[in-house]
Parts: C-alpha cells; structure tokens; sequence
C-alpha cells in the first residue's frame, strides 16, 4: 500500500467518525431541546418521552436543523407561550455544544 493510500482511507476514516459524531451529536441535542421546550410547553411524564419522539421525528424532515427549529416554534405557538426565534436558536446551539462535549467525553 503506498503513503497516498493510507492517506486516503484515513482521511475516509475521519470522515466516517466526523459523521457519526455529528449525527450522534444532533440527536442528543434534539433530545435536550425537547426536554427544555417540553418543560416550557407545561409537558410531563410520559408526554415529555412522546414530546422528545416528535422532535426527532420532526428532524428527519429535510437536511438541517430547521425542521426541528420549525416544530417547536410551532408548538410554543400553538400553546401561545413567548419564547423568541432567537432563544429557541440560542439553545439549539448551546445543546448542540453540550452534546458534542459529552460524546467526546464518552469516547475516550
């Protein structure tokens, strides 16, 4: 095998873990921000478990984080609760990066 191959399956290997991570990361964040919106939409026991599904279910939609953006901002309107776009982005974000940390923390 030349240096080129190995170079080449190890950068693919890099990919592969990047989107693992990535992929691991966002469903733990979808997890966070539906427990955080669930608290804010009144939702407990086993509503708060069925809340988290749709969240996740919400995320399979389209590529990107706004199908998720776009369910609970729904929700919190349907519930006439006032929480601004930027909060809500605010803490998708903030999940996000605790979500990241953890599996990172997990891993080695």
């Amino acid at each position: 095998m030349t240096t080129f191959d190995e170079r080449e399956k190890a950068f693919e290997k890099r990919f592969a873990l990047d989107q693992d991570l990535k992929f691991r990361s966002e469903s733990r964040r979808n997890k966070m921000i539906a427990e955080w919106a669930a608290e804010k939409l009144g939702l407990s026991g086993t509503a708060v478990e069925d809340y988290i599904k749709a969240v996740r279910k919400a995320d399979l939609q389209e590529k990107g984080d706004e199908d998720v953006f776009r369910k609970i901002r729904g929700d919190f309107d349907a519930k006439g609760i006032s929480v601004s776009d930027t909060e809500i982005r605010d803490a998708m974000f903030k999940f996000l990066g605790q979500a990241v940390d953890q599996i990172q923390k997990e891993t080695k």
